[in-house]
Order: C-alpha cells, then structure tokens, then sequence
C-alpha cells in the first residue's frame, strides 16, 4: 500500500473542492509518506513528536482491503533512505517541510515514469500548466477504491490538500493517536504555508501602492 501514491492519483482524478496548491498538497503527500512509514514499522513517533526510525524485525501489518497489493514505491523508498538517524531527532513538522518541498510535481514524474499518466497536447493542469490523463491501471483502481470506501486517512488528507471539503462529523476518521498527530501536523502545516502565502499577497498589494504612488 502507498497512501502517497493513491493520494496524487485522487488529487490527479478528483474534482478539487478549491484550487489546489502544489505546496498543500506536497505537505499533504509527506503526511502520506509519514503514514505509511509508520504503518510499516520503519518510523516511530516519541512523545515530543520526533521521528525515530527503528529496525524492520518483523512484517508491519497485513495489507489494505482492495484489488490486491500495490506496487513498490520508489519515493516511500527515498522517503525511508533520508530520515535522520541520530538524535536529536527530526520533529514531524520539520520532516512535513523538508520531504514535502516539490513532492507533488516529484510524484507527478514517477506516475509518468511508470506508466500511469500522460499529458494531453493542450493547455496542462494542474501543476504543469497542462492537463494530466490517468491511464486504466491497476495503480488507479486501488486508489479508486480506497477512496470510494471512504479510507479515513486518505480521507482527511485529501481534505487538507483541498481535494475536497473538510470532514464531516458523520464521517469516519482516523481513531489512532499517532495517525492523528500525522493528520494534525499536515493539516498545521497547511494553515502556516496559507498564512504565509496572504502575508505575501498583502505586503505585495502595499508593494505595488507605493510604487504606482497611491
């Protein structure tokens, strides 16, 4: 299972609740990348919230209910090879940042890379200024099907990136207290990058007064 993987696919084949931001959803995608880290043993979180790996000993659990186990990923791989090994720890927040700068547009190319997506010769969305097509792959199912099945994780990181609204209260969601600090780490970091995005916007209106002299 790869809730990155499956996560750009929605975001590549969902109608967005708003416009979505590379930079929300790069977060979203490292949270993804945490999540699956951590359901498959390799990384523990300690009770500041820091990052420890451990040694694989053992099998993590079974695999999510669906059309049959995904492929290798190649990111989570990466995502796995850099975490820091030595104290003091990466905080989850900081790892949010470090990993998630340009992961979007990095697991747009290894869709591409593997087969999954091709561009249309028109103007391109969403993050290449060009239209991106999902093939009929079995990588897209498994997505499919997560989401159809209302997967809480999957569920509420999509809501943070803006794929779509928010959690309702008759919703599910996540019930495990190291899930919900990946879940409120990403959705922290998302509302910090929105503020820094209209504190720019702000100073570059007041910028662009005093220039044309008003």
């Amino acid at each position: 299972m790869s809730t990155a993987r499956d996560l750009m696919i929605v975001a590549l084949d969902t109608a967005p609740a708003r416009r979505l931001e590379r930079g929300d959803l790069s977060l979203a995608l490292a949270g993804a990348e945490a999540y699956d880290l951590l359901r498959a043993g390799t990384i523990v979180l300690d009770g500041g919230g820091r990052i420890l790996p451990v040694p694989r000993t053992g099998h993590g659990p079974g695999p999510e209910p669906g059309p049959g186990p995904g492929p290798a990923d190649r990111l989570l791989d990466e995502a796995a090879a850099v975490l820091r090994r030595e104290a003091p720890y990466e905080s989850l927040p900081d790892w949010l940042w470090r990993r998630g700068r340009g992961l979007a547009s990095a697991r747009l190319a290894a869709l591409a890379e593997e087969g999954h997506v091709s561009w249309e010769r028109s103007r391109w969305l969403p993050f290449r200024g060009g239209r991106t097509v999902l093939g009929d792959t079995a990588a897209r199912r498994r997505a499919a099907y997560r989401w159809a099945a209302d997967e809480p994780v999957l569920l509420a990181l999509a809501a943070a990136a803006g794929i779509r609204d928010e959690i309702a209260p008759d919703e599910p969601t996540a019930t495990d207290d190291t899930v919900l600090t990946v879940l409120a780490a990403v959705h922290d970091a998302v509302m910090e990058l929105e503020a820094v995005r209209r504190r720019r916007a702000i100073e570059d209106a007041a910028f662009a007064n005093v220039w044309r002299g008003a």
